[in-house]
């Protein structure tokens, strides 16, 4: 053990002085900052314009309809004229963004309000001015003789609605989702980054086993160490800069994306089923890592990989092959075959958990245990083919060595 860790602390002072890693460091929470931040920069800032509705009002229905726009989410500067009909033309050729409504007894008799739009507005701008039409309806009702309770219930309108428990109705402001949702996406995205990062930086553990074959240093530090623990350090020492990828990916994103989204992150993020959800990724690291770490000593060079090796580099993307089917019913069949594949296993039931209200735990449990015997079955397997395909040069090893090696 003291021997693999000094390996792991090789590997993370190895890489940290690395310019390459450290660009990917940083460049990566930057793209995904550039990509909130400047699309807003490019916007077009007329649309933020508010939309000018002039209403000449002879019915005297200005309050209600005042009222109605403070409560909708119209960008309209509501104001009162007394504009005549026939000046509307010029007034509009000296205006931009600027409507004019006249309501009067043609509302009431003919149901026909017109507007006057300058060529600016939006198109939209007839259908969201319907709304406006509740209170001269009530005074078309009021002329017809209809009592003030019926007139009241009739404007009320119907509304259908699926009742909710009081503590899943209370939304939050950030786009509308419920505090359980929050409760169940944050710890699930947090989770699925720490994956993400450490798989990533994981994968590079294919690149370091190769590059050392060929460069013939393996050679030098197996003279001090045993097969197994060069393997267990490397494993243990991209595992710790996966996880400084994640830290400073959140450092640099979360700051930023509180203040675009505008979610008390922290608030939803320590919560009890955040252990599991780091746990499953944990195990998932351990799974890819032995396989890459495994095969990357199969390999006499990096560029020469064959399609054996270039298929299991594809393994980590193997959750996506589910995505439409957990989305869909994370429930249902598919979603529980994706659970209990090693290989998509930890992708999976991180976004099934995030999705489902209530976690099937029995499931979870044998997910989990699958896992982590599939974890350790690779490390297992991996530590016979790394201890001989790490002295074998000249060539990429078959699949047939590879099985005659684990035979062995």
């Amino acid at each position: 053990m003291r021997n693999t860790l000094k390996i792991a602390k090789w590997e993370i002072k190895r890489n940290i002085k690395n310019k390459s890693f450290l660009i990917g460091l940083f460049l990566t929470p930057v793209i995904f900052i550039l990509f909130m931040v400047v699309p807003s920069l490019f916007s077009n800032d007329e649309e933020a314009t508010p939309t000018n509705v002039m209403v000449n009002d002879q019915l005297n229905v200005y309050t209600e309809l005042e009222a109605l726009v403070d409560q909708s989410e119209f960008n309209w500067n509501l104001e009162p004229t007394d504009i005549r009909e026939s000046d509307v033309e010029n007034e509009l050729n000296e205006s931009e963004d600027t409507a004019y409504l006249f309501i009067d007894e043609r509302a009431l008799g003919e149901g026909v309000v017109p507007v006057y739009m300058s060529d600016e507005i939006d198109s939209f701008f007839i259908n969201q001015v319907q709304l406006l039409a509740t209170p001269i309806q009530a005074v078309q009702m009021e002329q017809l003789g209809v009592s003030t309770d019926e007139l009241a219930m009739i404007t009320k309108g119907i509304t259908f609605t699926e009742p909710t428990s009081e503590e899943s109705s209370s939304i939050e402001s950030g786009g509308g989702m419920t505090t359980k949702e929050l409760e169940r996406m944050v710890p699930g995205a947090f989770a699925g980054l720490i994956m993400l990062s450490i798989v990533f930086t994981g994968m590079a553990i294919f690149q370091s086993a190769s590059d050392e074959k060929k460069n013939k240093i393996a050679e030098i530090i197996l003279s001090s160490v045993a097969p197994a623990e060069l393997m267990q350090g490397k494993i243990i020492g991209y595992f710790a800069l996966g996880i400084i990828q994640t830290f400073v990916s959140i450092a640099l994103v979360l700051p930023v994306l509180s203040w675009r989204i505008d979610i008390p992150f922290m608030e939803y993020l320590f919560v009890p089923e955040l252990a599991i959800l780091v746990l499953i990724a944990l195990l998932g690291y351990l799974l890819f890592a032995a396989l890459f770490v495994g095969v990357g000593a199969t390999m006499a060079d990096i560029s020469t990989a064959g399609n054996f090796q270039g298929l299991i580099m594809m393994l980590p993307f193997a959750p996506f092959i589910f995505i439409g089917p957990v989305f869909g019913d994370p429930s249902g069949l598919m979603a529980q075959i994706g659970t209990y594949i090693p290989f998509t296993t930890p992708g999976v039931l991180i976004l099934r958990l995030s999705l489902l209200e209530e976690w099937p735990w029995v499931e979870i449990i044998i997910a989990l245990a699958i896992l982590a015997i599939s974890a350790w079955l690779c490390m297992k397997l991996s530590g016979k083919i790394f201890k001989v395909g790490i002295l074998m040069y000249g060539k990429n090893a078959s699949p047939k060595e590879i099985i005659k090696w684990l035979r062995a």
